[in-house]
């Protein structure tokens, strides 16, 4: 398929001329005109020019239109028709038309006159930034591809191309004929073509035509630009466009995979050997021969291939990545050559024999054990990664070593004439410390460097707190052991029986307990950040898939190789015991080991205390973001959480009877939360990470020495799994009640209680906690859970709600809760001594009736006054004996 690079004016000629050159040919034409003029009229004074704005049809019956020129200081003036252009011919005046729909004909008319032509939408840009009308060659209807440097290829039907180059002039773009560095879009109708080579290799973005029309429709729109990414996206060709792929050598989870990733990235898949196919994916490792013979159309490639285009977001070239055969002829006659006798053969296998022997005592070793199963990743967990009984290098004699991460040594190391048992414990230690340092290269190189690297074809792979997330600390951590194998290095080099490996140790012991913590403690939330992106983001599962089968890695995951740091400290602790054994005790290194090996487990010890105050936190900040309006005051460095308990309210504090209603066990306080009604969206951090809408809401954040007894409800047929708070707050005169029923079975009631008087009585520093729970009759405090799950009792909550919806719609003052509960604080005195017991109930009745609410000015400052009058003499009466 042959390009088709001709370009199109709007009246679409024949032959289509390149607007550079157009570009260029006005440039030169000015430039003539200009010498010409100074020169002819060097004396006499230039007549000075203004704009004038003409407004025409429509145009001229828009009020925004007429402002704006008149904010841009410009005459202004109506054009109904092209009988009256001649009329408005001024040599005062330059006249620039606005056009409401280049469509019409009169637009047709005064484009073949040469006159200026803008869109409404170039005007009102003008008067917004302050800025004269700006001079064009072209139409121009809109600024939204302004900046933008077009380029075509794949077009057969000259008619859509031109339209296509047209709309791009009208939205301020620039076209150019030859692909070159400046052109910032390449528009393609085919995913061939030496242009599209040439725009995958430079990373610039290849679009589909709709592209342009879509921009064409949001033409109105201000501040609209058709390269923001977000609208950009929509648009560009996926990698595997046009293609269909059959795939080959693969495990039936891979095929599925990958057969949905191709479908994802705009392609479709067939069986293998189907003549339709264009691409056969080859798994290189496993396929030794093809099964048929391909034809001369089809592509085999290897699945290289099929990770970089989706990293890269677009169809990588094949050539690169062609799959050959095991057999081909060439590497058999290879093969044949290495294998004649010659007279040297003997020595040469000799010497073969020696460097394999070499091989394997360099890699007995190796920090990369046997492949795991895919699941292995999932299944780690950090548990008890810090037992110093649980060490990984101990075990490993076998895999690869990264070649690329290695750096040479200064010197080989020498052998000495008797090895003792801890010069080979040292040397093991040396050589885990230098595979270690090995592995932290591999991860930063292999992994950070790239993903942390600007200008990325397709754009940014992660996020940067994404990348933060993943890798934290790991650069800190390789700089420290870089400086431990060196010291290392240089003591085997130079060893000496009586040289001091704990001094190493101990020397930068403070460096491992600044750079451990942040990585080890937030190693799990590493993990997730990469499945979850994995699973969510196309192009680094597939960089994933492209490192992780280089070498370097030795057939290990990410996740796998962040672990190491996780275990390296516990398998340097036993390494360090073993050589401890091997010291002679007049040796001084004797003690400076044991010093070495408790400063390593006072690293480990205090790396398992920040992580639980990391992790308490973390329960901290969860129970913030799930409670909506939660004070900021919770977040306390020696607040930590201790239970959380679902709970249904049985009273009319601290919320209605019937709602859900959470509690938070502080170590030194409450939170009391209840179900919101209603959740409304979903909370966006700055760096564009989405959490679930709040589900509670926030009622009372209550000290616990506020809690002055704990009453543990006798259970009976109306009244089951029930507790009561007697609570004194500051505000208030009198104790109030607060009742609750748990909902949940998980945790026992008893333990409950018993868990909440312990850490009541630590806080008013009491030793008898028991003495705080007062077991009560449920009568004694009118507490039931009775038909708390009724139709009955779900349908008067809904009235009730009702009920504050209409009183708060007919409230003028908005009077404040906080404000409202003052208010009627202070007026419970006198409505004691005013009103008779008889009116109680009357007033109780008036709170749950919503018929009366058109005969009463304010049901609330009616009701809840006998309300809390009622409940006051109730607690009075019951208490008295508590307190």
């Amino acid at each position: 398929m042959a390009d088709s690079s001709v370009l199109a004016t709007a009246t679409g000629t024949a032959s289509l001329v390149d607007s550079s050159i157009f570009d260029s040919k006005v440039t030169e034409t000015s430039k003539e005109n200009l010498c010409t003029e100074s020169t002819s009229y060097v004396d006499e004074e230039m007549p000075q020019v203004q704009t004038r704005v003409v407004l025409v049809q429509e145009a001229g019956s828009r009020e925004e239109l007429l402002k704006a020129a008149k904010e841009i200081k410009a005459p202004c003036v109506k054009m109904d028709s092209m009988e009256e252009f001649g009329g408005l011919d001024s040599p005062e005046f330059e006249n620039v038309f606005v056009v409401m729909d280049f469509q019409d004909p009169i637009f047709d008319d005064l484009y073949k006159a040469d006159c200026r032509i803008i869109g409404p939408p170039v005007l009102l840009n003008c008067a917004r930034m302050g800025e004269p009308v700006p001079f064009s060659c072209r139409p121009l209807y809109c600024a939204s591809m302004v900046g933008l440097v077009l380029c075509f290829t794949g077009f057969r039907r000259k008619e859509e191309l031109v339209k296509l180059v047209t709309l791009v002039h009208h939205m301020g773009g620039v076209i150019r004929k030859d692909f070159n560095s400046r052109v910032t879009h390449l528009v393609a109708n085919c995913t061939q073509g030496e242009k599209f080579r040439v725009a995958v290799s430079l990373g610039t973005p290849i679009m589909k035509p709709e592209w342009i029309y879509k921009a064409w429709e949001k033409r109105n729109e201000q501040d609209f630009c058709a390269a923001v990414d977000d609208f950009r996206n929509e648009f560009k060709i996926p990698p595997f466009q046009d293609c269909i792929l059959s795939f080959l050598g693969f495990s039936d989870d891979e095929r599925t995979n990958m057969e949905e990733m191709t479908e994802m990235q705009g392609g479709s898949y067939l069986a293998v050997g189907d003549e339709r196919c264009t691409h056969l994916v080859v798994e290189e490792n496993t396929v030794k021969d093809l099964p048929f013979e391909p034809s001369k159309k089809l592509y085999v490639v290897k699945q290289e291939w099929f990770w970089g285009s989706i990293q890269m977001d677009a169809r990588a070239g094949e050539s690169m990545y062609l799959y050959e055969k095991a057999n081909t002829p060439e590497l058999k006659k290879s093969v044949s050559l290495l294998s004649l006798s010659t007279p040297n053969s003997n020595r040469k296998r000799r010497r073969l024999k020696e460097t394999l022997a070499q091989l394997s005592r360099e890699t007995d070793l190796s920090p990369f054990p046997p492949r795991k199963r895919p699941s292995a990743e999932h299944s780690l967990s950090i548990g008890s990664l810090l037992d110093i009984s649980n060490t990984p290098e101990s075990s490993i004699n076998y895999g690869e070593t990264p070649k690329s991460c290695t750096k040479s040594s200064r010197n080989s190391t020498p052998v000495p004439p008797k090895q003792s048992a801890r010069w080979q414990v040292a040397k093991e230690l040396y050589q885990t410390e230098s595979n270690y340092v090995n592995i932290l290269a591999t991860i930063i190189q292999l992994f950070q460097v790239p993903l942390e690297e600007e200008g990325q074809r397709g754009g940014p792979i992660l996020a940067p707190e994404e990348i933060k997330t993943i890798f934290g600390s790991i650069p800190d951590i390789f700089d420290v052991h870089m400086k431990i194998k060196d010291d290392l290095e240089d003591l085997i080099v130079n060893w000496d029986e009586n040289k001091s490996i704990g001094d190493i140790f101990l020397k930068y012991s403070k460096d491992l307990v600044k750079t451990y913590p942040p990585f080890v403690n937030f190693f799990e939330m590493s993990k997730e950040t990469i499945i979850k992106c994995e699973k969510q983001k196309p192009r680094f599962h597939a960089f994933l898939k492209i490192n992780q089968a280089k070498p370097e890695c030795g057939r290990q995951s990410l996740v796998e190789l962040l672990i190491r740091p996780v275990q390296r400290l516990p398998s340097v602790a036993l390494l360090l015991n073993d050589l401890k054994k091997h010291t002679a005790d007049e040796n001084p290194d004797k003690s400076t080991l044991e010093k070495a090996i408790g400063s390593l487990k006072e690293v480990m010890t205090h790396i398992n205390e920040d992580k639980r105050k990391t992790e308490a936190q973390k329960q901290i900040f969860d129970v913030v973001y799930e409670v909506d309006g939660c004070p900021a005051n919770l977040l306390s460095s020696h607040r930590s959480l201790v239970q959380r308990v679902e709970t249904v309210s049985l009273g009319e504090q601290p919320c209605d009877r019937g709602e859900q209603v959470t509690l938070f066990l502080f170590n030194d306080c409450l939170e009391i939360a209840r179900k919101r009604h209603k959740v409304i969206g979903t909370f966006r951090s700055p760096h564009g990470h989405t959490r679930p809408p709040a589900s509670l809401k926030h009622i009372h954040l209550m000290p616990l020495s506020q809690i002055k007894k704990v009453l543990d409800i006798r259970e009976t047929e109306d009244c089951r799994n029930a507790f009561a708070l007697l609570v004194r707050p500051p505000t208030e005169q009198a104790n109030v009640l607060l009742s609750f029923q748990m909902t949940s079975d998980e945790l026992p009631k008893e333990n409950w209680l018993k868990m909440l008087c312990r850490h009541v009585a630590n806080t008013i520093c009491k030793a008898d906690a028991e003495n705080l729970i007062y077991t009560a009759d449920p009568e004694s405090f009118e507490v039931n859970t009775k038909d708390m799950d009724s139709t009955l009792s779900r349908a008067s909550r809904a009235i009730k709600k009702t009920s504050k919806k209409v009183t708060r719609a007919f409230s003028f003052s908005k009077t404040p809760k906080r404000a409202l509960r003052l208010a009627l604080m202070s007026s419970h005195s006198s409505s004691e001594a005013r009103s008779p017991p008889s009116s109680d109930k009357h007033a109780v009745s008036r709170l749950s009736s919503t018929s009366s609410l058109a005969g009463i000015s304010s049901p609330s400052l009616v009701s809840l006054p006998s309300f809390f009058e009622r409940r006051s003499h109730t607690l009075s009466r019951s208490t008295t004996h508590l307190i």
